[in-house]
């Protein structure tokens, strides 16, 4: 008998605890089915007004998406509980600065309080869930494409192709991630030089903290090695904070310019683009005078734009930067396999354009087709005041199919069929040919394209804004060896030969087209030194003046 009784008890016991059970897991269930129909809610609202940037209806779809094939259950929270993800997430929040981004478009300062929220009181976690979605959404976004689209600017850029499903991504990428920074650096741009901007945003920031901003007194003229400048001691310390002049380096003398301390600002000249000659006037004063907080905005505007270029393309690209005047070749890794100086548009009235390219072919010993504004400006005032002045430049007028009518004195009436535009002009081909002896064609609606020149002297030159918008390059036969790399037979000796005294206007098709990327970035990071430009074109100043309106960003 006490056995059974016994037994009866154990079966009432373990009722119980089943009961108690299948009570937490009803009430688990309501709880979350609550929360579902919390979400479902927000997201139709397309707005939360705790968030520090509160609409967020051009997410809305994709967050349907998102929460759609869970029930609009919660994606972060479990029982008031962060995951692991969700926590990774605030965290990468808070530094987004390190990525040239905005913390508190991510609502970096208010998590904290959403979080102790969350775990004292057991409140509702809906809204917090929709935030932290709205905000990897957006970080997600703006790590992938940058926050402006190019096109706000007329920029010949797309960031469409890289556009992510932020529903999947976020549900197969980042969810089940066991290291979300890890799934995060993986889709940002690959390119060498981004990494090292990064790095160089890190380290600007923490010097434009310990700078102490003092300004350096501009001299009534150069100083020279050898003589005395009161801003000596300014010198010296902002010199050592950006590692122009080793650390504890003293002048003999704490009044007088001395060698050492030329060669610190040479260096500083030639890492902001003046001609580095080492003596201090009024042009490298105004760059040493630069906050270094300005230093840490251009880096940030340079990742920006680093975001806005392919990803993906289908063979190592050409980047020609604008302000630092450099074209740099890459190499199947994304390294710097040529690298060369270039002449670009005028800042004052043919800016060369910010887009992309596939170069097709190359042009040897080319003619050069005077275009029609340059044409009007100034081709044919000079013919009209020196009937001769086409055998003397070398040109000969055509009909629009390219039949030859003169190449030497204009007649009343080839003039006024080249006023009306019915005839063109163009130059024979030559060394002295305005395209010089090639020219690399990207075929585009710009008519911008790469050549020679036979003014070298330009390269010279510290900025080099000089052209009508095509891009003069420094080494004409090494970048045209380099495309046709592909294309058998084409060694650099052929290039040259070709060039110097093979047939004229020679057309030879790529095997393999090469991407080209004009871009405009005043922040160059190499391995070992940052390059600061001049806003030459003020497309920084634009970029800045739109993003510190905050979201929604256009």
């Amino acid at each position: 008998m006490d056995y059974w009784l016994e037994r009866n008890n154990q079966v009432r016991r373990l009722h119980a605890v089943w009961k108690q059970a299948l009570l937490g897991v009803a009430l688990t269930c309501a709880a979350f089915a609550q929360q579902a129909s919390s979400i479902q809610p927000l997201i139709s609202a397309g707005r939360l007004n705790e968030m520090r940037w509160p609409d967020f209806r051009d997410l809305q779809t994709s967050l349907r998406e998102f929460y759609e094939p869970a029930g609009y259950a919660p994606a972060w929270v479990q029982q008031a509980t962060p995951s692991r993800q969700a926590l990774a997430m605030i965290d990468i929040f808070r530094n987004a600065w390190k990525k040239g981004l905005e913390p508190e478009d991510y609502d970096a300062s208010r998590w904290d309080r959403r979080l102790h929220s969350l775990q004292n009181s057991n409140s509702d976690a809906s809204a917090l869930d929709v935030a932290l979605t709205v905000s990897t959404m957006r970080y997600v976004s703006d790590l992938r494409i940058g926050r402006i689209n190019p096109r706000h600017f007329q920029f010949g850029l797309t960031v469409e192709q890289k556009k992510y499903d932020l529903a999947r991504f976020l549900r197969d990428q980042l969810l089940p991630a066991s290291d979300i920074s890890a799934a995060l650096d993986a889709i940002e741009p690959p390119f060498a030089t981004y990494r090292r901007t990064e790095q160089a945003l890190a380290r600007y920031v923490q010097l434009a903290r310990e700078d102490d901003g003092e300004k350096l007194p501009t001299p009534s003229k150069p100083i020279d090695p050898g003589q005395t400048y009161a801003g000596l001691p300014r010198l010296v310390r902002l010199l050592t904070l950006v590692g122009d002049l080793p650390p504890g380096t003293q002048p003999d003398d704490s009044h007088i310019y001395d060698a050492t301390l030329a060669e610190a600002v040479k260096r500083f000249q030639r890492r902001h683009g003046l001609d580095g000659d080492g003596r201090i006037g009024a042009a490298t004063i105004k760059q040493l005078n630069v906050p270094l907080s300005d230093r840490v905005r251009q880096l940030q505007l340079t990742l920006e734009r680093w975001r806005w270029l392919p990803t993906e393309f289908s063979a190592p690209p050409i980047i020609v930067n604008i302000p630092d005047f450099r074209l740099r070749a890459l190499d199947e890794n994304n390294k710097v396999a040529l690298e060369m100086r270039v002449v670009v548009g005028k800042a004052m009235s043919t800016q060369t354009p910010v887009f992309t390219g596939d170069m097709a072919f190359i042009v040897l010993r080319p003619y050069w087709n005077v275009p029609p504004g340059i044409l009007r400006r100034s081709t044919i005032p000079a013919i009209k005041r020196n009937p001769n002045y086409v055998a003397e430049q070398n040109f000969e007028i055509t009909r629009l199919d390219g039949t030859v009518v003169t190449s030497g004195q204009v007649s009343d009436d080839v003039l006024a069929q080249l006023q009306a535009g019915k005839l063109a002009i163009r130059q024979k081909p030559g060394p002295n040919n305005a395209l010089g002896l090639v020219k690399l064609m990207f075929p585009n609606d710009y008519s911008v394209y790469l050549h020679s020149t036979p003014s070298t002297e330009l390269f010279s030159r510290s900025r080099r804004d000089f052209s009508a918008g095509c891009i003069r390059v420094e080494k004409p036969a090494e970048l045209t060896t380099w495309v046709l790399r592909n294309n058998p037979g084409w060694t650099l000796e052929r290039v040259q030969q070709g060039m110097q005294s093979g047939k004229d206007n020679v057309t030879v098709n790529l095997a393999r087209v090469v991407p080209v990327f004009i871009v405009y970035g005043t922040a160059i990071a190499y391995e070992n030194e940052v390059h600061f430009y001049d806003d030459i074109y003020g497309h920084d100043r634009k970029l800045a003046a739109v993003l510190d309106k905050g979201y929604p960003y256009p």
